[in-house]
């Protein structure tokens, strides 16, 4: 029999003969994950999704057991590891595997295994009473921890880990634990799983007066119209530093409780007004012990307080183990990827001539003023920093661009700078390179930053997924945390970042999907050799607690925390601005973040190679495909949908004067390797122009030459036609007249590429 054969006749009788209720109670074919996007094929294929054959809940939200199935040829143990591997992603206590012959049981809680018969299996009471066994909950924490998800017609439903998050959570809280933190990366739902976990302990009584906090309006913002909705008219934005009574739900900026006026509003409500506080964004505000905004955390400190985050902070100024203990779930980056419900991620490191070698400036350089320059070696740290180099600003802008232009010039585009100040530079570098698209729209680059007073509605264009501009986002720290942008589809970075909780919250500004807008995956274009922070242990994982817990006035001297420094405004860095230093990329690498969440280098042509022989299994099945497609541009674009890395490739000295065409047939068949331009020649020799006229010769020489300096797509595209040198020739129409009509140039194209790709 079958494994469906097996479910119908043995294992899906047995388990309602005990009670389970088919509607309410047993979920079949749960699925539990979407499957990961894989990067390495296609970008929108996916690995095959998990799904459990049983899940068996007591209550809704409570799953007690999973149950896997095989068919008559196997064990009866063979599905037990599967069970047990879903059981734990699930936080479900009790794993079975059956082949129709009776079961085997795994109960994860006390560690033992032991097969029962098909009459055995438990009935919901006897492993809800098991479960309470172990646990040994009281009455009062067991109907906090019973109370349901919100759920109304249309909403949607927790995904596995959500689930797990706001179990825990709930349990945490129900059986008294009073400081707690959720770990979850960025596009995760930390909101959702926020709102779930406040609801069900305002709708139990456990809680009545909570605090959602964060330190960033937009975070309160989203909330309060997003998750947060149903909380209805119980629910307040604290506004103006005024605080009501009258609500039950209060969701504030630390700013509006706190103010740099050393005003503290929060001392309206008694210490004990609020039951719950939870923390967005926890390694942010008020993680420093001596934060004026921990002031508020310390003031309600009889109050619950929840953690949430993507990167837990720990270093010598900041512990949030310290201060709500070891996190008691984690959902990684990785796991999401591997899940499919993140966007996986290619890495492409650019590295440029002046980066990579120390710079030490000729007697000869002078500033843009004429001064002269300290003379000393100069490197990467300092660059945008106390020395700008515009042609190295003017080279970084013009590599994103070339990007865009490859891949999709509407893709949202956020750019890392070291500076406000960098900000304005890259701002004017990048709309000198994209001029075109500037003229027809002035927001299709904007820079965002904290000293620009539109850039909130600038932001909220950029995030909303409807509207198209702006497009490139240039910003520093303003974007690094906080801003859901679902369509973010490339992240630049040309800023020196040396903190990992940085760097992890720049990197989750593209790790949203949205597959039916064409979100599918993100590209980060690393100018700053920051991406090496992917190989530290730390990046994907919970951080060590690095902190000296030993009482203070028992450490040696040379550890005694020093003196307060002077909190006076430094002046700000006067940056020596140079024009004369050339800046030339000279090596580029692409990088895949893998299935064992490490970040691995690919050899362009073995990568492009492997996937075009997927595709085509011999030379000559590609040679066909090449020609029987009119359209050659097209082809390529179906070629780069196929993972075959053209454009990286054509950056690669050795390929610069190769044609597409030539490029695939020499890395993937071992073709020999041809220009453009001995192509061009060839044509030429077989005198294919002699059966052209005059000026109809002319102007298919200039395409042929247009074609050796820049490819096939400019042949293809009549455009070309309204500029020079084509204008010595009248209009578009004008030259087509030349030819006897459009049909009639058009044949002649097609002619004149089928020379092309003759021999």
């Amino acid at each position: 029999m079958t494994e469906e054969e097996i479910k119908l006749r043995f294992i899906t009788p047995a388990i309602e003969k005990m009670g389970w209720d088919r509607n309410t109670q047993i979920s079949m074919e749960y699925k539990i994950t979407d499957g990961r996007i894989n990067l390495k094929q296609n970008h929108i294929k996916r690995s095959e999704f998990k799904k459990a054959d049983y899940l068996l809940s007591y209550k809704p939200n409570l799953p007690l057991a999973i149950i896997e199935a095989k068919d008559e040829t196997h064990n009866i143990r063979d599905g037990i590891e599967q069970a047990k591997n879903y059981a734990q992603m699930l936080d479900v206590p009790f794993a079975y595997s059956s082949n129709g012959s009776g079961f085997i049981e795994l109960d994860l809680i006390n560690g033992t295994q032991r097969q029962i018969s098909l009459d055995e299996f438990p009935s919901p009471s006897c492993l809800w009473q098991r479960y309470l066994g172990y646990k040994n909950l009281s009455q009062k924490e067991l109907e906090i921890i019973q109370e349901p998800y919100f759920y109304a017609q249309g909403s949607k439903s927790p995904r596995y880990y959500q689930q797990v998050a706001i179990n825990r959570a709930v349990e945490a809280v129900a059986t008294g634990k009073n400081r707690l933190m959720l770990v979850m990366a960025t596009g995760t739902g930390k909101t959702y799983v926020a709102f779930q976990i406040i609801h069900r302990l305002y709708k139990s009584g456990a809680k009545k007066k909570i605090l959602f906090l964060a330190d960033r309006n937009i975070l309160v913002d989203q909330s309060r119209d997003g998750d947060f909705v149903p909380f209805g008219n119980k629910m307040t934005k604290v506004e103006n530093r005024h605080l009501d009574s009258a609500y039950e739900i209060y969701l504030s900026l630390y700013q509006q409780l706190v103010g740099d006026d050393e005003s503290e509003p929060f001392r309206e409500f008694s210490p004990d007004f609020f039951d719950l506080i939870v923390i967005d964004e926890c390694h942010r505000g008020s993680a420093k012990e001596d934060s004026q905004w921990r002031k508020i955390l310390e003031y309600f400190n009889s109050a619950t307080h929840i953690g949430m985050t993507a990167t837990p902070k720990e270093d010598k100024e900041v512990s949030n183990i310290s201060y709500f203990g070891e996190p008691i779930y984690t959902y990684s980056l990785n796991q999401g990827i591997d899940d499919g419900f993140l966007a996986p991620f290619r890495v492409v490191r650019i590295g440029i001539d002046v980066d990579l070698f120390e710079l030490r400036l000729p007697k000869e350089i002078f500033d843009e003023y004429g001064n002269e320059i300290e003379d000393r070696v100069y490197n990467i740290k300092d660059y945008d920093r106390n020395i700008v180099l515009t042609k190295r600003t003017e080279l970084v802008a013009k590599r994103i661009t070339e990007f865009l232009k490859q891949n999709d010039r509407f893709a949202k585009t956020i750019v890392f700078c070291v500076d406000i100040e960098h900000a304005g530079r890259m701002c004017e570098a990048l709309r000198n390179e994209n001029s075109d698209l500037v003229a027809q729209n002035a927001d299709y680059i904007v820079q965002m930053t904290g000293d620009i007073t539109t850039t909130p509605a600038s932001l909220e264009k950029f995030i909303d997924i409807d509207t198209i501009y702006p497009v490139i986002a240039v910003t520093s720290k303003l974007l690094t945390t906080g801003v859901d942008c679902k369509t973010c589809k490339v992240i630049a970075i040309d800023s020196n970042i040396g903190s990992i909780t940085e760097f992890r919250q720049i990197i989750g500004r593209g790790t949203r999907l949205r597959e039916d807008v064409g979100k599918t995956h993100f590209t980060i274009l690393d100018f700053r050799g920051v991406s090496r922070l992917f190989a530290k242990a730390e990046f994907d994982g919970n951080p060590v607690n690095e902190q000296d817990i030993r009482p203070k006035e028992n450490l040696p001297a040379f550890e005694k925390p020093k003196e307060p420094k002077n909190d006076t405004p430094k002046e700000p860095i006067k940056k020596v601005i140079i024009k004369g230093v050339e800046a030339t990329i000279i090596n580029e690498q692409v990088q895949i973040f893998d299935e064992n969440g490490k970040l691995i280098t690919i050899n362009l042509t073995d990568f492009s190679k492997q996937n075009t022989k997927q595709e085509f299994e011999s030379l000559e099945k590609f040679i066909n495909y090449w020609n029987k497609n009119d359209r050659k541009n097209a082809v390529i674009n179906e070629l780069l949908n196929k993972g075959i890395l053209i454009d990286e490739l054509k950056n690669q000295q050795k390929f610069k004067e190769m044609d597409e065409f030539d490029l695939i047939c020499h890395i993937a068949f071992d073709a020999p390797p041809r220009t453009r331009r001995e192509r061009v020649e060839n044509v030429k020799k077989q005198d294919f122009l002699s059966k052209y006229q005059n000026k109809a010769r002319e102007i298919l020489t200039i395409l042929l030459e247009k074609y050796a300096n820049s490819g096939i797509g400019e042949i293809e595209n009549t455009k070309i036609l309204e500029n020079d040198p084509f204008r010595n020739y009248g209009g578009v129409s004008e030259i087509i007249d030349i030819f006897g009509g459009k049909d009639s140039y058009l044949k002649a194209i097609k002619e004149l590429e089928y020379e092309i790709y003759a021999a």
